[in-house]
């Protein structure tokens, strides 16, 4: 086990599972992740390999015995008829039959309805009355003469959540916990393997969070296809419920007029709309001008009176275009149905996550290690929905004067979302502070900055802050760095993507070696960022150079070696064809496996040579500094080394990710460039 599986065993003990079982356990079960783990927390809680095997066995058992298959409903019926009494794990929502004036319950698999259910069962578990629950119920069937009575007998319920929830020594045991190792470990619960994320991609997946614990917190995401967006809100939580976008109606999300019935806002923390997007989806007019009345007001109307609610909105959809496309033709919302790309509605959005971020999933990004049960986790998230942490950062800094109140409220509540999450004992420190408020700023940035695209009524606005010592520091989307004369919507006419001047700060992504003169300087690239490659931050550097060294104690592993190999593709690029260049890798040498990673450089420098590059190597130990030099006179000091880029699919030979490094995401780097 990792020491921070140890560590999480240790400390949570009973409430957390090793995520990959799961899909061990799940077979045809169409069921929700959050139930299979609510079993595997009964069972495999623990670290035991022979404990875990035997729990997956039990887990097994019980759903092929009592989850219900909607193909075998009709045997499982026969069963509880012929031997009575069975339990069975079954979706079950309740309706209220005012004509007999009972409570009727109806069985989503089993394919049984007008079960009657007792009031107060309904009392304790409220949810059954809208979108239907997932439960542990124990059936009965006693056939009677009159026609109108129903056969079926409920004779107890239970939603498969957890029975009680400790949050004193939830905080006790978060105090153990470093801010990464607890990020992480939230990363591992939702499912995810975080040695595969960045800091800021790890914030993004954790924003998602947030409808959870926030109340009345909108939230928006559109992305290419495949990255995960509407997990969250199907499989993480029993208080979350996921709708699809074009199949709400006013009285299913606030209430039916006519029976005075009220919808899901009434009754989950979070209600998603799946697949938003789309252009020519058709939406009721007077769903979008209730929802306005609700983002802002956290009530709606009734007819004859107004009513309030608390839960949160999430909206998910795809886009199809590129971001540079979207923001030189129209707007990042452009996917979005006409009547909900109205700038009075996505101003009540909190935040904008960019999904073109977020990496489309892969097997490699999905965790075997130890996390929360989710409902555990989910249980955390609603304990906090009545605290408020927004004030924590007014201690080092003051938002400036030009974010308006919407604004500011938006900033708040996610900075206080993502306290809760990570920081729930109110305790970051003052750069921790800092990176969740210039975080928070950001998304509510994103939101604003399109509007003013939308409307032009819409005034300019400085998404800033300052310190104690008035230093005010400016807040940037990363769009807005990497495409910054097409961002705003005044510099869209006829002006090309600007190379990147090396040096710049961000870099851009259209650069064009050959005509870029080197210069010293500096580049700050952001994580996440695209559109780089050797060719644009070495290129200019080391052409015409003889001697190269590239000094990085990293060219261990077989993704490190390919980038070696692809600077030393840039080398062959640059140089003459009657020339010849060497380049010398000084490195450490890999303690577990040497032979692989000699293995690795004798291939370089067999290919190379009948180019005319002599690729040579040797091993030093502490090397601290990461750089190239050329004979030049050129000295490229790297933060980083060559590892500069996110992980992705290597074998994957159809992948632009994997054949061009500007199509690659990459890690935060800074790179100078100095004359020596």
């Amino acid at each position: 086990m990792k020491p921070l599986d140890k560590k999480i065993t240790e400390i949570f003990s009973g409430l957390v599972v090793r995520k990959d079982l799961v899909k061990a356990v799940k077979g045809n079960a169409i069921v929700p992740s959050y139930v299979l783990e609510y079993l595997l927390g009964q069972y495999c809680a623990t670290a035991d390999e022979d404990s875990i095997q035997t729990g997956i066995e039990t887990v097994k058992e019980i759903l092929a015995k009592h989850y219900v298959q909607r193909s075998e409903a009709g045997l499982v019926r026969s069963n509880i008829r012929e031997k009575h009494l069975r339990k069975v794990i079954d979706r079950i929502s309740v309706d209220l039959n005012d004509k007999e004036d009972i409570y009727q319950a109806t069985f989503s698999n089993l394919g049984i309805n007008k079960v009657a259910v007792p009031a107060s069962t309904v009392k304790k578990h409220q949810k059954l009355l809208t979108g239907g629950v997932w439960c542990i119920a124990d059936l009965d069937y006693q056939h009677d003469e009159d026609e109108k009575s129903v056969p079926w007998i409920l004779e107890s319920l239970k939603p498969i959540q957890l029975s009680h929830f400790d949050f004193d020594g939830y905080l006790a045991a978060r105090k153990q916990f470093t801010t990464d190792e607890w990020i992480d470990t939230l990363i591992q619960s939702v499912g995810f393997n975080p040695e595969v994320f960045g800091r800021r991609s790890k914030l993004l997946q954790l924003v998602r969070l947030i409808p959870f614990c926030e109340r009345n917190y909108n939230l928006i995401e559109l992305g290419p296809k495949g990255t995960g967006k509407s997990h969250i809100y199907s499989e993480f939580s029993p208080h979350g419920m996921l709708v699809s976008g074009g199949e709400v109606t006013v009285a299913k999300l606030f209430v039916n007029n006519s029976t005075g019935k009220i919808g899901l806002v009434g009754y989950w923390d979070c209600v998603a709309f799946d697949e938003f997007a789309g252009k020519t989806k058709r939406v009721d007019k007077a769903l979008v001008d209730i929802m306005k009345n609700y983002m802002a007001n956290k009530s709606f109307s009734r007819g004859i009176e107004t009513l309030g609610a608390e839960a949160s909105m999430a909206f998910v959809g795809n886009t199809q275009n590129t971001v540079a496309h979207m923001l030189r033709h129209s707007d990042l919302f452009e996917e979005l149905p006409a009547k909900y790309h109205d700038s009075a509605f996505l101003d009540r959005l909190h935040f904008f996550i960019p999904g073109w971020e977020v990496d489309i999933i892969r097997g490699d990004m999905f965790t075997s290690d130890f996390g929360f049960v989710v409902d555990y986790l989910a249980e955390i998230l609603k304990q906090q929905r009545n605290f408020d942490y927004s004030h924590l950062y007014k201690t080092h800094f003051d938002l400036s004067e030009q974010i308006s109140t919407r604004d500011r409220d938006a900033i708040h509540k996610t900075f206080s979302g993502l306290v809760k999450i990570i920081y729930p004992n109110q305790d970051p420190t003052r750069e921790e502070l800092e990176e969740i408020l210039k975080f928070a700023i950001e998304g509510r940035k994103r939101v604003k900055d399109q509007l003013m695209r939308i409307d032009q009524t819409y005034a300019d606005v400085r998404f800033s802050y300052s310190d104690k010592e008035g230093h005010e520091i400016l807040v940037t989307t990363l769009e807005e760095d990497q495409h910054p004369h097409i961002y705003f919507k005044e510099g869209t006419a006829d002006e090309q993507e600007v190379p990147l001047p090396v040096p710049a700060s961000p870099a851009g992504e259209n650069a064009k070696p050959a005509q870029v003169e080197p210069q010293e300087g500096h580049v700050v690239v952001k994580e996440n960022q695209r559109g780089i490659d050797f060719d644009e931050l070495f290129g200019p550097y080391i052409a015409g150079a003889t001697k190269i060294v590239l000094t990085d104690p990293y060219i261990r592993l077989f993704h490190q070696a390919r980038n070696c190999m692809e600077f030393v593709e840039t080398v062959a690029r640059r140089k003459p064809d009657d020339q010849r260049v060497e380049v010398e890798l000084i490195t450490s040498e890999e303690e577990f496996s040497p032979e692989k990673q000699k293995e690795f450089f004798e291939q370089i420098q067999k290919n190379c040579l009948p180019f005319g590059i002599l690729f040579s190597w040797k091993f030093e130990d502490a090397i601290h500094a990461r750089h190239i030099v050329t004979d030049t006179g050129w000295k490229i000091l790297l933060d980083r080394g060559l590892d500069v880029f996110q992980r992705y699919d290597i074998n994957d030979a159809f992948s632009l990710a994997s054949r061009l490094q500007k199509h690659r995401s990459c890690k935060a780097f800074e790179v100078t460039y100095l004359r020596v």
